[in-house]
């Protein structure tokens, strides 16, 4: 069985018999070469991949294992970038389709293990080739635009299917609230109750001299339309003289509305979301909040010598 990480190669061996041997590949064995575009224009964008220096140390116990083994259990990550590493791995190891077998779990525990090596599947090459594809942007993106960064503004910046277009989302999302003129408004609101008959509760003030008092406006901006809200009192006197006028009047409840409301439980953390959770309660960046997740998802000791999944994979 080949993971991706030494740390899962760890775990899962002491959840399987001695019948099985565990591997990592240490993440990607093949990438693009660095130095060089790698990908082929003219060749319906072909991409040429070399070995990474690591997959040079560990490749020959992996050829030697899988040629001794009857049966070759692909692990890696239930992506993209797991099912890319299991397809570089059928290639260098010549597996053929009986012997390579793509298994996928969620969660590392035995019976998550279990349940992937009764369901073994041929890989998936629409997940493989989306994967090529976004590496092969990646590289037509970063190798022609970085150097015009460093020829325009300063060397060692980069360019990238990503970060380029969200630079051009922040500065145009910028000069749009750089061009928005904000205009004061002033609502008003007031906590009623009857004598003697508590809790009181909150109204607000929807009309005024026979009109209405709040109003909404729709603006174009950032490429989608903003509702904005706000009153006809524009100046602090306006509703302070309101408030004074109001501040005697006798309140009628005239109509009670009862509904039953259902909510929903907040769905489970994705990686954006558990991220997002991460920076705003903590204070961690993405890249402590993935590092500790990966930790979890791998399993943590707690206390009877065996490491436990807690999370599952995100």
């Amino acid at each position: 069985m080949i993971v991706e990480s030494p740390a899962k190669e760890r775990t899962i061996s002491r959840m399987l018999s001695k019948d099985y041997v565990v591997r990592s590949s240490y993440g990607h064995v093949r990438d693009l070469p660095e130095k060089k575009m790698g990908v082929d224009e003219k060749k319906n964008f072909e991409p040429s991949y070399v070995l990474l220096p690591r997959t040079k140390k560990i490749l020959p116990e992996l050829e030697d294992l899988a040629g001794k083994a009857s049966v070759v259990f692909l692990a890696t990550d239930h992506d993209r970038e797991g099912e890319s590493i299991a397809w570089h791995l059928v290639h260098l190891l010549e597996l053929g389709d009986e012997k390579a077998k793509r298994i996928t779990f969620h969660e590392i525990t035995p019976t998550a293990i279990q349940e992937a090596l009764k369901a073994p599947r041929s890989i998936d090459l629409n997940l493989v080739h989306a994967q090529q594809a976004r590496r092969v942007i990646d590289r037509l993106v970063g190798y022609k635009l970085s150097p015009l960064l460093w020829k325009k503004i300063r060397r060692g910046l980069s360019a990238g299917r990503v970060q380029s277009v969200a630079v051009r989302l922040i500065v145009e999302r910028e000069r749009e609230i750089k061009e928005f003129s904000s205009k004061p408004y002033f609502s008003l609101g007031a906590l009623l109750s009857k004598p003697d008959q508590p809790p009181p509760f909150e109204a607000r003030l929807t009309q005024w001299k026979g009109e209405k008092v709040e109003s909404t406006q729709v603006y174009d901006l950032f490429s989608e339309q903003y509702r904005v809200h706000s009153t006809r009192f524009g100046t602090q006197e306006e509703i302070a003289a309101v408030a004074a006028a109001l501040s005697s009047a006798a309140f009628t409840v005239v109509a009670v509305d009862r509904k039953e409301v259902r909510r929903r439980p907040t769905p489970p953390f994705a990686t954006s979301t558990l991220q997002q959770a991460a920076s705003q309660r903590f204070g961690f960046p993405a890249e402590k909040t993935m590092r500790v997740a990966q930790g979890l998802y791998e399993g943590v000791d707690l206390g009877d010598g065996e490491p436990v999944g807690l999370i599952t994979y995100m």
